[in-house]
């Protein structure tokens, strides 16, 4: 089997530094795991890598797609298999970095999204159903059919409800189950699968300082510059955490103080489902910072001697 690493961690642990190092001692090449970081503009509030901050080391799925295009997973997996082989080709090792645990699974275990066909007028009937009647409406659809993925799925995260009826619509079979038999197959490359954590409350505080930071660096105005642009709430580029919030300040729905509010409570509620799902995931290596003493020499020293262990290096 080819080998892959997996660098990943809930949302401001600390990965990115940490997989530049790892790339130039293992001779890799870094593939980004993150549903915000492949659009183009989308810079401050997706905390994405800087041209400086990559250090030469090649850095595959950022700044690919315009605002307006869709991304998910399915997509996601095709482009990321696509820059694989390219990397293979030049004798490098892929490692997957970012903080989307399903888009690493897709990958790591190859999993077959072709049953995902699409009913494109039981769609449309969902779609109109949530405006006229409210999201939750479907939610409780959804809770009736596949409860598993009505208690994973946010009623107000529409696209990921109506993905979810509309696969039970055509399978007869609950989304979370057909996930979970995929989450059962073997990896299909030679791989170590690292999850970066922290402290609790060192993490929440280096998340409160990176949402100070991205309004510093001028967060509000890279939203104006989006919406002036044609970007609208409904994308789903602007669903994301930071800019959904900041899209309703302009908007005069919310105060700036409250805006940032928001954002800092809901990324700390995403950084702890993130956790959630990697404590699902049973090949996960975990490497706890407190453990190596803060000391990134020690981590990427274990990380190595675990790469050898497993036959990568």
């Amino acid at each position: 089997m080819r080998p892959l690493i997996v660098l990943t961690g809930p949302t401001a642990v600390g990965k990115t530094a940490l997989s530049i190092r790892l790339a130039k001692t293992t001779g890799g090449e870094i593939l980004s795991a993150d549903s915000m970081q492949v659009y183009r503009g989308m810079d401050i509030g997706s905390a994405k890598i800087r041209p400086r901050e990559m250090e030469g080391v090649p850095h595959h799925l950022i700044d690919i797609l315009d605002p307006a295009e869709e991304f998910n997973v399915v997509v996601f997996q095709k482009l990321c298999k696509q820059a694989m082989e390219g990397i293979y080709e030049r004798g490098h090792i892929p490692i997957l970095t970012g903080g989307t645990g399903f888009y690493i699974q897709a990958v790591l275990k190859d999993v077959d999204f072709t049953e995902n066909q699409e009913n494109t007028a039981y769609r449309r009937q969902l779609e109109t159903l949530a405006k006229e009647q409210g999201p939750e409406v479907l939610h409780r659809r959804l809770a009736a059919v596949d409860p598993a993925s009505a208690q994973a799925i946010h009623a107000h995260n529409v696209k990921r409800v109506i993905r979810a009826l509309e696969f039970y619509q055509l399978t007869g079979q609950p989304i979370s189950a057909h996930n979970a038999q995929e989450a059962e197959k073997e990896a299909a490359y030679r791989s170590c699968y690292f999850v970066l954590n922290d402290d609790r409350e060192k993490l929440y505080q280096r998340i409160e300082q990176r949402v100070d930071r991205m309004l510093a660096e001028g967060l509000v105005e890279e939203v104006q510059r989006l919406m002036n642009q044609g970007c609208r709430r409904d994308m789903v580029s602007m669903q994301g955490l930071g800019y959904k919030e900041i899209l309703d300040y302009l908007a005069g729905e919310l105060s700036l103080e409250e805006a940032v509010y928001r954002i800092k409570r809901d990324t700390r509620h995403f950084a702890k489902r993130q956790l959630t799902w990697f404590r699902r995931e049973k090949e996960v290596i975990w490497l706890n910072k407190p453990d190596y003493g803060y000391d990134d020499d020690r981590i990427l020293e274990a990380m190595q001697q675990h790469l050898r262990a497993a036959g990568i290096l």
